[in-house]
């Protein structure tokens, strides 16, 4: 630890310890930094004085009292301005203590004036609040008229953003009629004057394009362009709306809901329309281009009549090539009928032939018939007798065969009570009584006993 920092003890060893006053002022230096680190101070610049190293040197004070106040070099080209005596601010400082001569002081790092703290969160809540409704959706942008028949422009006559648009359209399009809603672009009843200027535009519906346009200034300058109901306004115009508002780097509500932003008045003057050289241009290129195609017509039609007047002949030309076509068209029918009467000839020749050949023969058939129908008769009567014989043959071999004739040689058919033949002697029982049929006669019997064959 510096020793410049301890306090000295007397040398009679009392307990109270003796600061020098360097000590003092560097205790004090470090309490007042270590307590005031990095606070906003409000106040009015006073005594202003800018160094020739580029330090800022002045007080801040309100109505009861002041401090000094620094602001080094790189800091101070950060701000952007240079401040006036009698302006109020906002600093970002710390608390020092200004050692050789005890006096405590404030370190500015930054600047802002006085109020813009609030302006700014208004700002960005009023932005949230319009781009949650939509009314900065892309979607929501109207189309910018391409060559506006006339061009509205809503600022202040007293303005130099109106110069400045008058000279770029006068540059750039002085064929474009330019008509002037005035209105204040600057304190407290601008909005509501803007929005009129927008709602009697609207109403004569004689323009095709309406700049919004204002110089540049501070934020304060600029405020009546962050109005909600001028936002509103702009996004209900029937006209589109080109917002020139400030400079490049300055960004208000309108901007944002206009359909178009452009960085500074002139530039929204350069936006709203096309120049005059090109639309000359273009017309020039259009007046190329159907001349060329005017040409290209010309020379078509000129072919085709060439063509038309090289197929015209005159009407006894016309007469004697239809009269030879006659001729030939007479020659070629008359040859045409000809083939085709030597060709029906031909078949009916053919025809008659075959039908000479198809003609029947009665005599020839009827002894064909008589022939036929004689073999006829001695085939019929030839298997007749065949038939018979067999059939002769056949019966006296089932008569042989049959039942009748077997009983007939002494043998037997046994049938029990059901009257079922009895083929087997094991099948029936002691005592059963049977019907036995002979070749002549039957006869009833009772089993004694049974006997078979397994």
């Amino acid at each position: 630890m510096n020793n410049d920092f301890l306090p000295v003890f007397p040398p009679s060893g009392g307990d109270e310890p003796v600061w020098t006053v360097s000590q003092l002022n560097r205790r004090v230096g470090d309490l007042l930094q270590s307590s005031f680190h990095r606070i906003w101070l409000k106040g009015e610049v006073s005594n202003f004085t800018q160094a020739a190293s580029g330090h800022w040197y002045f007080s801040i004070k309100d109505e009861r009292a002041a401090v000094r106040a620094v602001m080094f070099r790189g800091r101070a080209q950060a701000v952007g301005f240079v401040p006036r005596a009698g302006e109020r601010f906002e600093f970002r400082v710390t608390v020092t203590l200004y050692e050789p001569r005890g006096d405590y002081q404030v370190q500015v790092e930054s600047m802002r004036r006085a109020g813009l703290g609030d302006l700014h969160e208004a700002f960005l809540r009023l932005k949230q609040k319009l781009e949650t409704e939509g009314l900065f959706a892309p979607e929501r942008k109207r189309p910018l008229a391409r060559h506006p028949r006339r061009v509205g422009v809503i600022t202040s006559l007293q303005a130099a953003a109106l110069r400045d648009v008058l000279t770029a359209l006068a540059r750039r399009a002085p064929h474009v009629p330019v008509i002037v809603y005035p209105a204040p672009v600057q304190g407290a009843d601008a909005p509501a004057k803007l929005v009129d200027a927008l709602r009697v535009a609207a109403a004569r519906r004689e323009t095709d394009t309406l700049l919004l346009v204002r110089g540049g200034g501070s934020l304060e300058d600029l405020w009546a362009f962050n109005d909600e109901a001028l936002a509103r306004a702009i996004a209900a115009s029937p006209i589109p709306v080109i917002s020139g508002v400030g400079h490049e780097t300055d960004f208000t509500i309108a901007d944002f809901v206009a359909d178009l932003r452009a960085p500074t008045p002139t530039a929204a003057a350069e936006l709203c329309c096309e120049p005059r050289s090109e639309s000359l241009a273009a017309v020039e290129n259009a007046l190329r281009a159907l001349t060329l195609r005017q040409i290209r017509l010309i020379e078509t039609a000129s072919l085709r009549l060439d063509r038309a007047r090289a197929g015209l002949i005159s009407p006894r030309q016309r007469l004697a090539q239809q009269t030879e076509r006659l001729v030939a068209l007479r020659r070629r029918l008359d040859q045409a009928v000809a083939r085709k009467v030597e060709r029906y000839a031909s078949r009916v020749a053919v025809a008659a032939t075959r039908l000479e050949r198809c003609q029947p023969r009665l005599e020839e058939h009827r002894r064909t018939v008589a022939r036929l129908s004689q073999a006829l008769d001695r085939s019929a009567v030839s298997g007749l007798l065949r038939h018979r014989s067999r059939l002769t043959a056949l019966a006296q071999t089932l008569e042989a065969l049959g039942p009748r004739s077997v009983l007939e040689r002494g043998y037997a058919i046994a049938r029990d009570g059901d009257g079922k033949i009895v083929k087997n002697g094991l099948d029936l029982k002691v005592g059963e009584t049977l019907q036995i049929e002979f070749g002549r006669g039957s006869a009833q019997a009772r089993v004694l006993a049974a006997h078979g064959l397994l």
